[in-house]
């Protein structure tokens, strides 16, 4: 006598094992707050065998206070894929810096074309500081940063990037001048309104994801990636499915697989109870 093989007991698995998200105008909302239902969405997700992985622009001592936030025990990737941070440790798995004489060739060429830029620097490590040098915009917060005078301050030790503002220049003009002028040297991203860095050379926030996968041991297509910034479009690249936020940059929205709602609309619930659905 045959017999029907048993059902699968509980829910099935989500349909992706790695969800990457961004932080600021993605996971986060305009408060700087993860909403409940982004929360339950994840827990969701990770229940049903999801890894969450953060990758952000932050670096590590601007992200740390919202993984503990979260939970988050897992890895991250910050400073646009140059530091894949283990939460659950505490401890910093890779970092790549930024060559600092390279960096300052950069910016002299930079200003050779475009006059005097106003620059921020982001330090190495699980505690380096930002500095922020004269005229340079601070957007308002609770993100801790240091005053400089003198540039040479910058370079007295190890970088993970530099963050540009030109007085005239917006944002999407000041990228596509420093990517004419020094995109032989340094990578050039727009991260978000006012935020134009430089940085190593070919280093994207795919870079970083991928070496976090591979610790994982999940591949690209079993990926699904929100972002809202230029900076997002490498990961979209690399993940089996990118998600941009209706709040996105236009450039995002262009390479996106879907959109949805905003950061300030659960964008990223409503996809994760979709799927889970």
């Amino acid at each position: 006598m045959s017999t029907s093989p048993a059902a699968p007991s509980g829910p099935p698995a989500f349909p992706y094992r790695l969800i990457a998200t961004d932080l600021d105008g993605t996971l986060l909302r305009s408060d700087d707050t993860v909403s409940e239902r982004t929360r339950a969405a994840l827990e969701t997700a990770t229940t049903r065998g999801a890894a969450h992985i953060v990758v952000t622009g932050r670096a590590v001592p601007w992200t740390k206070q919202i993984l503990a936030d979260l939970g988050h025990r897992g890895l991250a990737v910050c400073a646009q894929g140059s530091q894949v941070y283990d939460a659950g440790s505490g401890r910093l798995l890779t970092s790549v810096t930024l060559d600092r004489r390279v960096a300052e060739q950069a910016l002299t060429l930079l200003e050779k074309e475009v006059g005097t830029v106003a620059v921020a620097a982001s330090r190495d490590g699980l505690d380096g500081e930002v500095l922020a040098g004269p005229g340079y915009r601070v957007h308002d917060g609770p993100l801790p940063y240091v005053p400089f005078e003198d540039r040479e301050t910058i370079w007295r030790k190890p970088l993970n990037k530099l963050y540009i503002q030109h007085p005239q220049l917006g944002d999407d003009e000041l990228v596509k001048a420093a990517r004419a002028a020094v995109g032989d040297l340094v990578g050039v991203v727009m991260a978000g309104e006012g935020i134009v860095e430089l940085l190593p050379l070919g280093l994207s926030k795919a870079k970083g994801l991928a070496l976090a996968a591979r610790r994982l041991k999940v591949r690209a297509a079993e990926t699904l990636a929100f972002g809202d910034m230029p900076n997002d479009i490498p990961m979209f690249a690399w993940a089996g499915r990118g998600v941009a936020m209706e709040n996105g940059h236009e450039e995002l929205l262009a390479v996106a697989d879907e959109m949805t709602t905003s950061n300030d609309q659960d964008g990223i619930a409503r996809v994760l109870e979709r799927l889970a659905a």
